[in-house]
């Protein structure tokens, strides 16, 4: 089999996240994030011996895991240096982990800049406990959707061209059956839109440069952004993507997902024909014969 093509520049990711990190992380997005994971924990009426945070850009989650399951070890795989005795850093695409050494692992925006996810999510199923469970977030493709029509219209006006500058996200069908084919039981995926509004197109470009979320696309242009193509990107965007109040809005698309390490335990489909009762009789029909044609 070819190797995944390599579409991110982790080194580059790394570079772009400790800069923000020095120059003070804009958190909001992770901190909405972490208390959308304390609620859907909440609903698991059950204790994790051993839980991970997956490379989550700041350890927004640590505090949720420690107050909710304060007998479990703790590990975090960090994406740079971090203080804390368990804290290992690490690349989600070659997990550090022992075969199911895990019972719950957790991951915030973090995966969708995985240049092969769907060998990180097998290597994280093998890493779980059978009845192990897996819920996590990622980016999904109308993100920043505004911000990447503004850029190709402006492009193509004074460049002739478009390059890459917003990475092309999963959607979350795709990333539910990544779910299944990486082995897990159970898959649940879905989706929550947040819109975040700005003064103007260049308090997002901040935001996201103080998030780690500049373009680290491996196909990127290397050469400087012209400042006409920056100017008209920013028009562009004012123009087409603005409230009545004049603020702009940019779209933060986040897939949901969750799966469990297939387990006796666990509730499972019945075999073909083994009903019991007839789905006519629960919906008061009458069943027709193959063959059979209208009304009776």
């Amino acid at each position: 089999m070819d190797a995944p093509a390599t579409l991110f520049d982790t080194a580059a990711a790394r570079q772009r996240l400790a800069r923000a990190l020095r120059s003070g992380y804009a958190s909001f997005l992770l901190d909405r994030l972490a208390d959308d994971l304390d609620d859907r924990l909440a609903a698991v009426l059950r204790s994790f011996p051993t839980v991970l945070d997956l490379a989550t850009p700041v350890p927004v989650a640590v505090p949720i895991l420690d107050r909710r399951y304060p007998e479990a070890k703790h590990l975090r795989l960090a994406p740079l240096r971090e203080p804390g005795g368990n804290r290992i850093v690490g690349d989600p695409e070659l997990l550090p982990l022992a075969p199911e050494s895990l019972d719950l692992a957790v991951s915030l925006l973090a995966l969708h800049g995985a240049n092969d996810l769907p060998g990180t999510l097998v290597q994280l199923r093998r890493a779980l406990r059978p009845d192990g469970l897996f819920v996590g977030c990622l980016l999904g493709g109308a993100t920043l959707t505004e911000l990447r029509q503004s850029f190709g219209q402006a492009e193509s006006e004074i460049e002739g061209g478009i390059s890459p500058r917003v990475a092309p996200f999963a959607a979350v069908r795709e990333v539910g059956a990544l779910l299944q084919r990486a082995g897990f039981a159970l898959p649940v995926a879905d989706t929550d839109t947040l819109t975040v509004r700005y003064a103007d197109p260049f308090s997002l470009m901040r935001d996201l440069r103080a998030m780690g979320m500049t373009n680290v696309l491996t196909e990127r242009r290397r050469t400087p952004l012209r400042r006409a193509t920056l100017l008209r990107a920013a028009e562009i965007y004012a123009n087409r993507f603005a409230d009545a109040d004049g603020r702009v809005r940019a779209t933060f698309e986040v897939l949901w997902v969750s799966g469990w390490v297939p387990h006796a335990s666990q509730q499972k489909p019945l075999r073909p024909g083994s009903a019991k009762s007839r789905l006519a009789d629960a919906l008061g029909t009458i069943e027709l014969k193959p063959g059979e044609t209208g009304s009776r």
